[in-house]
């Protein structure tokens, strides 16, 4: 009985499930589509190949790719290909600009078909953007269109460009800018796009103040720019002409390289754009990607050991007579490694990078030839930045000093001498970076005492020409002795000569040494190999 209720129950389930829909895929017939779409996703990907094949074609019809050829300017994408190692870019927002989406004509098999369009004109951001490397050297890189838009910053992506910021930060790599844009805020064609004006937008403010337009030049760490065709300028000739009425302004006489490589806002010049691109990259070579790392080192032919004698004759015997510092320089460091930064600003120093046996030091050196030496307000507000640029890089200073103290008369005090040259001894004190000195020769006043006194462990030798004090002897005995000379009437040039002789004496570097005012007095052949072990201990 049982059996038979179970049999039941089973015929009952079986019929419940019975269908006529075929139950495996052998049995089943295959649907009918009328599109099929590629399994590959081939069709996408040939879309974006489309947009970035448009990206990377010049447009060479448009008035604004002719005029950048007839300026002898290079393509954006030509200066990619100049400044990084063969092959290595890697765009980052290449489909990112303008397209024109359209249906295609013809017969639609489906709705997708209908519905579909495709890119029929791109018009790119105005930066390129991406990875590459310089001399194996991993970099990011943006890189403006002048031929669209004007380089206008309103032609790129926002968020485009803050995101490589951004990027270039959380990855530690270097960032370089190849600034070629008309303006950092965009121009009034935005109006119209955006259906009125606008007030400035306080987040753009802050971009632009590190990354858009001349501003990106004026705050990097090191800019350069092409003599042949590099300017730079706030606002252009026409916008000056309507605001402060002179007229007939060029592009050079604006805002070109003999403005401002001679007002600090550019680092240095170079002939053309190669030059410029392989500035950057001698400069990149002094550095690592970040100031958490030590500087790279490099392979130097040029030992630790070598004497260099012919600087003892380097400081003349006569106290009145200048001398070149630059020939002293390049005696010091290995050869040809003296990378000089901002030669044409600032000129009573100079400041620099250099190699001692392969490792990258920060220079910097009094130039006797211009203004005897004396701290000016230029020349203070150039050694601060240098500070802070070798501070950020990890990069330990060596000073050449020769400083008859802060620059002096109407001209000096007029700009401020006093203020700048306190805020460059604020940016030593303030900063860690180690600080090697080397007295050439004189070193006086405030401004002497800040550079031999900036950090409590600072290590100083002095060259046997070394002459220091409160003030130079010269104007010295003219205000201390004043009563002396003037009672001396005809004989006051003897009596000159013999205070003279006297105070020179008393100056002997020997007589300090006695006391430890300054650690050694060594041969000038001699300092390479010192300072090739302080820079290694460094």
């Amino acid at each position: 009985m049982a059996d038979e209720d179970a049999k039941r129950r089973l015929e009952l389930v079986s019929s419940h499930i019975k269908s006529d829909t075929p139950t495996t895929k052998k049995d089943r017939k295959p649907k009918t589509r009328k599109t099929e779409l590629p399994a590959d996703w081939s069709d996408v990907l040939a879309e974006v190949n489309h947009v970035r094949k448009l990206a990377q074609t010049p447009k060479t019809e448009t008035t604004g790719y002719q005029r950048h050829k007839q300026a002898g300017k290079l393509w954006v994408r030509e200066r990619i290909d100049l400044l990084l190692d063969p092959g290595s870019f890697r765009e980052v927002g290449s489909a990112a600009g303008t397209a024109t989406w359209v249906k295609p004509d013809g017969p639609k098999n489906s709705l997708i078909e209908d519905e579909k369009e495709t890119v029929a004109e791109f018009t790119p951001s105005n930066n390129v953007q991406g990875f590459g490397k310089i001399r194996n050297r991993t970099v990011l890189l943006t890189a403006d269109d002048f031929t669209l838009r004007a380089g206008h910053a309103d032609g790129a992506l926002m968020a485009k460009t803050l995101y490589m910021e951004k990027l270039c930060v959380h990855l530690k790599l270097p960032m370089i800018k190849v600034v070629d844009g008309a303006s950092g805020g965009g121009s009034i064609t935005t109006y119209r796009t955006q259906g009125g004006s606008y007030l400035p937008d306080l987040e753009l403010l802050n971009w632009v103040a590190v990354g858009l337009g001349a501003a990106r030049a004026a705050v990097s760490h090191f800019s350069v720019i092409a003599a042949d065709i590099g300017t730079l300028f706030n606002a252009g000739p026409k916008i000056v002409e309507g605001a402060t009425f002179e007229e007939d302004l060029s592009f050079d006489a604006l805002g070109g390289p003999r403005i401002h490589c001679a007002n600090g806002v550019i680092d240095n010049v170079a002939p053309n754009e190669k030059g410029c691109f392989d500035q950057i990259a001698d400069f990149l070579s002094y550095v690592g990607n970040h100031g958490g790392l030590l500087p790279p080192v490099s392979p130097s032919q040029d030992g630790p050991d070598r004497k260099c004698p012919e600087l003892r004759t380097a400081i003349p015997r006569r106290r009145q007579r200048m001398y070149e510092v630059r020939p002293i320089i390049r005696s010091l460091v290995d050869k040809d490694s003296f990378f000089e930064i901002g030669p044409y600003w600032g000129n009573t120093v100079v400041v620099g990078f250099a190699r001692f046996n392969g490792r990258p030091v920060g220079l910097f050196a009094n130039d006797a030839m211009k203004g005897a030496g004396a701290l000016d307000t230029a020349g203070s507000q150039k050694y601060a930045k240098h500070i802070r640029l070798c501070d950020v890089m990890g990069l330990p200073l060596i000073q050449l000093v020769d400083i008859p103290g802060f620059a002096i008369g109407t001209v000096a005090e007029r700009s401020g001498v006093m203020k700048w040259g306190l805020e460059m001894y604020k940016t030593l004190w303030s900063t860690t970076v180690p600080v090697f000195t080397v007295v050439l020769r004189r070193c006086y006043g405030i401004g002497g005492s800040i550079l031999i006194g900036s950090r409590e462990m600072s290590p100083r030798v002095a060259w046997p020409s070394g002459e220091w004090g409160s003030i130079p002897l010269e104007g010295g005995i003219e205000v201390n002795h004043r009563a002396d000379l003037k009672k001396a009437g005809d004989k006051r040039d003897e009596v000159y000569a013999q205070l003279e002789a006297e105070y020179l004496n008393l100056q002997n570097p020997v007589r300090t040494a006695n006391k430890f005012g300054v650690e050694e007095i060594i041969d000038p052949a001699d300092t390479r190999s010192l300072l090739c072990s302080w820079t290694k201990h460094m």
